[in-house]
């Protein structure tokens, strides 16, 4: 039967979740300077959600092995980049949603912007644990809903920077071109002027997952992937652990019209129908709006 989880197996599913997350990513970084086969897979609309590497495919086995057990005790579905949707996420009462390395691009130029996410979300997508884990630093994001946000094990405590006079926008690869437009420009400084920053920092060299998590250490920050009609606008995976992340921290992540993530929708995985917007504080969040493309 499907089974409700108490505290206690949240803690445990979510030390079970870090394990496998830091075992994938042990693993990555010993890939990191060897000749790789790039393959391409069918995806969303950008460059970046069609990569894939030998080595995401092992850190997927890496984390499915150490979770094998969690999904047969608990009643657990699964959802993961690297294979085809079978539907348990609306079968069972929570499924495990991973992203065995998210920002591959990043990971075959050897640059740093790649990590490992790991999510446990319940059937209506309410994201209940939040594992993120950043190779390259060995940094561990983790959450539990309802008892807070950790980093590396410790509490974790979003930091104010209301007198930083700079503000912090993190992008996307395919959202280059967008943010290099003279009408983009001018919205965006007009909020950071609103914001009170006087300088602006575009980052474009990280995944979804690391981007939501910087915003969180960058404050004022913001990331943002708009509305588009067509595929893509990353997946379940990319979002679910960071939004249980965020929400513990108690910063805003939700869709473009300011509501809560639908992280288990009918159909797709994909995210572009209503977008997604991560910002350091709530006035940044309602600010960002006026970014959304005409």
């Amino acid at each position: 039967m499907n089974m409700d989880l108490s505290p206690t197996q949240l803690s445990e599913l979510e030390a079970l979740a870090i394990q496998a997350a830091q075992r994938a990513a042990a693993m990555i970084q010993t890939r990191v300077r060897q000749d790789l086969e790039v393959l391409h897979k069918e995806g969303g609309s950008s460059v970046a959600s069609q990569v894939v590497t030998e080595v995401d495919l092992e850190s997927q086995r890496l984390i499915l092995e150490t979770l094998e057990d969690s999904i047969r005790r608990y009643e657990l579905g699964l959802l993961t980049e690297e294979s085809p949707d079978d539907a348990s996420r609306h079968q069972r009462k929570h499924f495990w949603c991973i992203d065995p390395m998210d920002g591959t691009l990043a990971f075959t130029k050897q640059s740093p912007g790649y990590s490992v996410s790991i999510a446990l979300v319940a059937r209506d997508g309410t994201p209940s644990i939040g594992v993120v884990c950043d190779p390259v630093s060995g940094t561990i994001h983790h959450s539990i809903r309802g008892q807070g946000a950790r980093r590396n094990g410790e509490p974790w405590e979003p930091q104010s920077h209301a007198s930083n006079d700079k503000l912090s926008l993190f992008i996307d690869h395919s959202f280059i071109a967008t943010a290099s437009r003279p009408e983009f420009r001018e919205r965006l400084e007009a909020l950071a002027k609103n914001r009170g920053c006087h300088e602006i920092d575009i980052i474009d060299h990280q995944g979804a997952v690391l981007n939501a998590c910087s915003v969180a250490t960058n404050a004022p920050a913001l990331y943002f992937k708009p509305p588009k009609p067509e595929p893509g606008g990353g997946s379940l995976w990319d979002f679910a652990a960071t939004a249980c992340i965020f929400t513990e921290l108690g910063l805003p992540a939700s869709d473009f019209h300011g509501q809560p993530l639908n992280l288990n929708p009918e159909g797709s995985t994909f995210m572009n129908h209503r977008g997604v917007l991560y910002a350091s504080d709530l006035q940044l969040a309602a600010g960002a709006h006026e970014l959304k493309q005409p």
